[in-house]
Parts: structure tokens; C-alpha cells; sequence
């Protein structure tokens, strides 16, 4: 596959039915799930679960998406998303690239990003990273 950037964490997604809407296609919803679920898992991969989260009383919110649908995707079809975290400035924003290829092809299907702001649980409001926070996600930064 050729990436946008180098060393994405990689998911592997085989379209399913459900996926799948009226104009025979991905329902466009169903990307954006995709790409809640790569965060997710990249996250614990980084070692930050949502019990670490919890415990810290902090979280990475959505702040804004941005999805570039570029083409299609069918029922059975096997694809890559990748994710990067490409800013994190220590504070309160983490920024991350996603992009969607068809395994088979290797077309980009979709361009993404996400921007996330750090919020304390117990009371929804914009707080500071916690040093974990910054430790974790700043190392995992992305060069370009």
C-alpha cells in the first residue's frame, strides 16, 4: 500500500452487508465509524484504554471531522485504514490523518481528519492534557 505518511497503524475491514446502502455502496455514516474505530484501537495500542481515560478523569473529544470521500466501497471488499496522530500540541488538541485503501487495488477510498479536544469527564469542560496524555500521544506524532 502506499501511504500518505510513513508507519500508519493499520486496521484491517472487510465491508459487510450492514455497511451497505440503498444506492448499493458503504453508507458514508459507516466511514466515520471506521475511523472512530481506528482511533480507538490505535489509542490502546498506544497504551491509553478508556479505563485510563476514566481513571485520569480526562478525554479526547471530537472537535471537527473532515471526510474526503474519493471513491466507493462494495460488500466483501477488504480495506486498510491507516491513522496518524500528526499534532499534538500539549495542551488541549490532538489532530489525527486517516486514510481508507481497498486492499485489492490499493485506490484510496477516503482522506480524513480529525481534530480532538482534551475534556475532563466529570464535568465535560475543556481541560490540559495530563502529562500521560502528552507523554503517549506527543511521542506517537507523525513525521512528515
Amino acid at each position: 500500500m502506499t501511504w500518505d505518511l510513513p508507519s500508519p497503524f493499520v486496521i484491517d475491514i472487510q465491508v459487510e452487508a450492514s455497511s451497505i446502502d440503498h444506492y448499493g455502496h458503504v453508507n458514508n455514516a459507516e466511514y466515520l465509524r471506521w475511523v472512530e474505530r481506528a482511533s480507538w484501537t490505535h489509542s490502546r495500542h498506544l497504551g491509553l484504554s478508556l479505563e485510563d481515560y476514566r481513571a485520569l478523569d480526562r478525554g479526547m473529544v471530537v472537535h471537527r471531522h473532515e471526510l474526503d470521500y474519493l471513491a466507493p466501497a462494495f460488500e466483501g471488499e477488504p480495506l486498510q485504514l491507516a491513522t496518524w496522530i500528526v499534532v499534538c500540541d500539549g495542551r488541549l488538541t490532538l489532530e489525527r490523518r486517516f486514510q481508507l485503501c481497498n486492499v485489492e487495488t490499493s485506490r484510496t477510498l477516503l482522506r480524513a481528519q480529525t481534530r480532538f479536544a482534551c475534556i475532563e469527564l466529570s464535568s465535560g469542560r475543556p481541560k490540559r492534557m495530563p502529562p500521560r496524555f502528552v507523554e503517549v500521544y506527543g511521542n506517537a506524532v507523525a513525521s512528515r
